[in-house]
């Protein structure tokens, strides 16, 4: 590992500092080294908060002069709700700039590399550009393609199945991996299910089992005909957890009026296959400045998400449990392919443990 590699894995763990906190800003961390040493340091906290360079940059001081500045993603040239950091850089007397990748909203793209290097500061870029790009995925697809980027976490039997024949998913998992999941729903901005999993097991749809945050991410319903009973928790939660119901046209107005009574929004999106349109209903949650989405099922949600192209990244726990039947609920409903051939490949990122339960998080390769 060279000396620019070795600083930028410092700045992506400040950057992970930000995680649950900055949507929809990207994930953001800066170093200002001078002479081998660090000088200062800083994370983007929250969408309009200072940017970390330029929390860098104070901590610095008139350290800065001469020195390089290490961040993951290129230094914004543009007013938004605060200054472009590129001006700040040039008045800092920093010599030169090391950049991870360049940011990927096309309104913005290269800008603040070009400013710096036309203004005489040396800029570098590409140093770790995969893991930089992973970090900020998230913002990556939707500042390029206007829809939230949608994860999909499911914790299977051996054998399989998400459930049995009755329902009953409590629990499949042991307690660090259920932790874990609970650290994914602080990280994203929503948490999406189908009503029958809210009819089934009632869930509060929150990060319980971790240290609260100011926020709790939306808990998106998808339920075509308005079936959610009026006495769920996630109609009757902290109002910090703001709960969305997505319903097709032809639904009761008496209950809606209820139901909207108790806080909860209710959006109407297209109908596919007598079921709601979920790319419509991504495409609502995006113009909510939704960008990332957490789905926690259940099956039939799974498989149309499958099905449709729709996930960008799989969570899937596999306990060691067997069901030992053919009638128990499967990780997905709907048609499958035909034959293997054509089943969903998955670039496998990371396998990990949880006590005796296994974790693979994969992309789909298309």
């Amino acid at each position: 590992m060279d000396i620019d590699e070795g600083f930028m894995k410092h700045v992506l763990r400040l950057a992970k500092k930000g995680l649950g906190s900055t949507s929809p800003n990207p994930l953001v961390g800066a170093l200002v080294v001078k002479d081998g040493q660090i000088v200062g340091s800083g994370y983007h906290k929250k969408a309009g908060a200072p940017h970390a360079e330029m929390e860098a940059l104070s901590k610095a001081g008139e350290r800065a002069k001469g020195a390089t500045l290490y961040v993951n993603l290129e230094p914004c040239n543009h007013y938004g709700r605060t200054p472009p950091c590129t001006k700040a850089i040039l008045k800092s007397s920093v010599r030169k700039v090391v950049v991870g990748i360049v940011d990927s909203n096309p309104h913005v793209t290269g800008g603040g590399c070009q400013f710096l290097s036309s203004h005489g500061v040396e800029v570098k870029r590409g140093v770790l550009a995969e893991e930089c790009t992973r970090l900020n995925e998230v913002y990556i697809k939707y500042t390029t393609k206007d829809k939230p980027f949608v994860f999909v976490k499911g914790a299977l039997t051996l054998d399989g199945w998400i459930a049995t024949q009755t329902g009953n998913s409590k629990w499949i998992t042991g307690e660090k991996s259920r932790k874990f999941v609970h650290s994914l729903r602080k990280r994203v901005d929503a948490i999406l299910v189908g009503v029958e999993t809210v009819i089934v097991d009632n869930p509060l749809l929150t990060p319980y089992l971790t240290r609260r945050s100011a926020s709790d991410p939306f808990r998106v319903i998808v339920d075509t005909n308005l079936r959610i009973p009026l006495n769920s928790r996630v109609l009757d939660s902290p109002k910090s957890a703001l709960t969305i119901i997505a319903v097709g046209s032809n639904v009761s107005r008496t209950k809606t009026k209820k139901i909207e009574g108790l806080g909860a929004r209710i959006i109407n999106c297209q109908i596919r296959d007598r079921r709601i349109d979920l790319t419509d209903l991504l495409d609502e949650l995006a113009k909510m400045s939704i960008s990332s989405v957490l789905v926690e099922g259940g099956a039939t949600i799974f498989g149309s998400m499958i099905r449709q192209g729709l996930v960008d990244k799989f969570y899937i726990f596999l306990a060691p449990k067997i069901l030992g039947g053919d009638n128990g609920v499967p990780f997905a409903r709907g048609p499958g392919c035909d034959i293997i051939k054509n089943c969903l490949p998955l670039n496998i990122l990371m396998v990990r443990r949880f006590d005796d339960d296994i974790m693979i998080e994969a992309y789909p390769k298309r």
